[in-house]
């Protein structure tokens, strides 16, 4: 996304002083210490950082699926949290698809069952909900692999099968924990290439954590964090020069 093309679009997410701490035996332990961050609509936002240093913690806050200690955090406008929870849920399943390194596919469900499912939850007849369910799965490399099991794929097609239910709706935000860790590079490529040809299509942003270097250049802007802090706001030239 360009300068102008960012400046003109409105902003999707928007998080101030976010925090988040755990319960442990010794007291809690602070992941989130205070995130400032923002993204607009169209763009693809990489969230890098060493392990441990709270990228997964705040997507999953962004995704509402984590409350908050402190701080704002909205989503399109909407602060999830002010919401009661049947509200949160029609909001989630509405608007945001989610791809997280478990691919909590349902197993008694076929693969294109699967990715149906977001499209029957908002009330899509089953026959256009499966008919979009193939388009999708054919944009993923799978559409000979509709009626199978989730169980007799590979754990890099079980990936594709988790990204096409994610994406199968249009949601407005698609966040991403690690989506090619489990694809070779060349597939790795295929899927970001295909995200970020939703992105731009339809106006959705998306956040994508990651430790995959190769990826860096479908970002629009990486945002390295350390310590639970977002410590700089790159490109991904520039990222990828940090982590050498």
């Amino acid at each position: 996304m360009s300068a102008s093309a960012a400046a003109s679009s409105a902003t999707a997410l928007r998080c101030v002083g976010v925090t988040r701490s755990f319960a442990s035996s010794a007291g809690p332990v602070p992941v989130l210490r205070g995130i400032d961050l923002d993204a607009r609509e169209g763009e693809v936002l990489f969230l890098v950082g060493p392990s441990g240093c709270g990228k997964t913690t705040l997507l999953t806050v962004i995704a509402g699926l984590l409350r908050r200690d402190g701080g704002e955090c909205s989503v399109l406008g909407e602060d999830q949290e002010a919401m009661d929870k049947g509200q949160a849920a029609d909001f989630r399943r509405a608007n945001i698809g989610f791809v997280f390194q478990a691919y909590n596919l349902i197993p008694t469900l076929s693969v294109a069952e699967n990715v149906s499912v977001p499209l029957l939850l908002n009330g899509r007849s089953w026959a256009a909900a499966r008919r979009d369910a193939e388009a999708v799965l054919a944009s993923v490399g799978l559409a000979d692999k509709a009626d199978e099991s989730p169980s007799r794929l590979s754990g890099g097609q079980q990936q594709r099968v988790a990204i096409a239910r994610a994406i199968v709706h249009a949601p407005r935000l698609i966040v991403c924990d690690e989506p090619t860790s489990a694809l070779d590079h060349k597939n790795g490529e295929e899927v970001m290439r295909l995200l970020r040809q939703l992105a731009r299509e339809k106006g959705s942003t998306l956040v994508v954590v990651t430790h995959d270097h190769r990826i860096y250049d479908y970002a629009d802007r990486i945002a390295e964090m350390d310590d639970g802090r977002v410590v700089r706001i790159s490109t991904p030239a520039e990222a990828a020069r940090h982590d050498q």
